[in-house]
């Protein structure tokens, strides 16, 4: 495939050059709209096209536009003949394409004072383009070069194993993510045990074929979703149509996520000790994966408040009564495709690590017995609202939204309807959510000084 190397061809430009004065509510100026038109003109615009490309937008008119580009790639499709290939994927969005050089995508990007970012998580891929709504259809040049047309030179993927050794170093530095990424290897057999990170036996070992191999696999039009804030959904239309329209099909499918269960315990000479106990839990998108998202705010999600102990968090409450030490407790809850995890994660000093989880566990216990409130169901449910809204305030937030709505069910909730699905949770909801934690086979990842921490069996 030749590389893009400008468009120029498309029929318009990438912004609304129709608008005759610097006014941002021009293009609304003078029409004549039914009414409550003029908000529909606003809100998000989701398409499907043949290929199985989902085109999502929202026109805000704002003089900053945010275009991404969403890949069902995630770590969950490696093999263990590549693990670790899409750690190498995210460092090499900014290597040398078919169109491009490495050198022409930094300063082209650089010099209109635009950002090209790629992030991942255990199911998607997510490259990124920031830039003044003038600029768009200079930086779209480099997104559509880095997500369809890789080069992936030998040399130049071979000098990025300094910077995964690197990636690496400061994640095994974080004790959090050590035990977050212990938990998913722990908890499943095959797919979401795959970790965001090369394995050490990887390192190096990733060649160009690997890279090629994984993009033929996986970046397929039925896979992606181009998601833009302030631009014309036709012409984001225009552009997937004559430019992601790469590779037809769905790809490789990944496999299933298995859960087994079991523990992951990784003894240092640290005094704080970190460890989370869960169970499975729902998959995305369905209503008792809701149910676990509320059960998350009555046990409590973290602060609230800025250096704020969460004194109201129920968990809280309950391993105060047990230890007069320091410690940190929160409930945790992640959904994906076709699994989630729920549970609890607590930081505490080694000597009282048995006694603050046993403690925590006992809340969970206590929900699943019937012990909430119809005010501590509303309390949850407003603060989970107001997490899901603020989300949405940032451009980084409303993208993901959309984008990860629109890939995985070619749709888009507002948040009137999303804010009405959490209304809809019941307290009979939360119990039994909290039920099947207490009854579920349980998966522990602990680090730290674990002379005090319990195993799994043990508690």
């Amino acid at each position: 495939m030749k590389g893009i190397r400008g468009i120029s061809q498309l029929s318009r430009r990438f912004y609304a050059a129709a608008r005759t004065s610097p006014s941002l509510t021009q293009p609304l100026a003078g029409l004549k709209l039914s009414p409550g038109a003029a908000c529909s003109l606003q809100d998000v615009h989701v398409s499907k096209l043949p290929s199985g490309l989902v085109i999502a937008s929202l026109e805000n008119y704002s003089p900053a536009s945010k275009i991404g580009v969403f890949v069902q790639a995630g770590c969950r499709y490696e093999t263990p003949e590549n693990q670790g290939v899409t750690h190498i994927l995210r460092l090499a969005s900014s290597l040398t394409t078919k169109g491009a050089s490495a050198f022409k995508i930094c300063r082209g990007v650089e010099a209109v004072g635009g950002s090209l970012s790629v992030s991942a998580s255990r199911e998607n891929m997510i490259y990124t383009v920031d830039c003044l709504r003038d600029d768009i259809d200079t930086v779209m040049e480099y997104l559509i070069n880095v997500t369809t047309a890789q080069e992936f030179r030998p040399w130049e993927v071979s000098d990025l194993t300094l910077r995964v050794k690197r990636d690496k170093a400061e994640a095994a530095r974080d004790a959090h993510i050590g035990v977050i990424e212990s938990l998913h290897e722990g908890a499943y057999k095959n797919a979401l045990t795959n970790s965001l990170y090369c394995p050490d036996h990887m390192v190096g070992h990733i060649q160009s074929e690997h890279l090629h191999q994984f993009v033929q696999n996986n970046f397929t039009s039925a896979r992606m979703a181009m998601v833009g804030l302030g631009v014309d959904h036709s012409v984001l239309k225009q552009v997937g149509e004559q430019f992601l329209n790469i590779r037809s099909g769905t790809g490789t499918s990944g496999a299933k996520a298995q859960y087994r269960g079991g523990e992951m315990r990784q003894q240092s000479t640290e005094s704080l000790v970190h460890s989370a106990v869960v169970s499975q839990a729902a998959a995305a998108g369905s209503d008792e994966a809701l149910a676990f998202s509320v059960l998350q705010h009555v046990l409590g999600a973290g602060p609230h408040v800025k250096r704020g102990s969460s004194s109201t968090s129920k968990l809280v409450q309950g391993v105060a009564m047990a230890t007069s030490d320091p410690f940190d407790v929160s409930a945790f809850n992640a959904s994906y495709s076709d699994s989630g995890l729920f549970g609890v994660y607590t930081i505490s000093q080694s000597a009282a690590a048995g006694d603050v989880i046993k403690a925590a566990l006992a809340q969970v216990k206590a929900v699943s017995d019937g012990d909430v409130t119809a005010a501590d169901l509303t309390r949850a449910k407003v603060q989970l609202k107001a997490q899901y809204l603020m989300s949405l305030e940032t451009s980084e937030g409303f993208l993901e939204a959309m984008g990860t709505q629109a890939l995985a069910s070619g749709a888009y909730l507002s948040p009137d309807a999303i804010a009405k699905n959490i209304d809809n949770v019941s307290l009979t909801d939360v119990a039994s959510a909290a039920k099947k934690f207490v009854s579920g086979k349980k998966t522990m990842a602990s680090s730290g000084n674990l002379v005090k921490t319990p195993f799994v069996d043990e508690i």
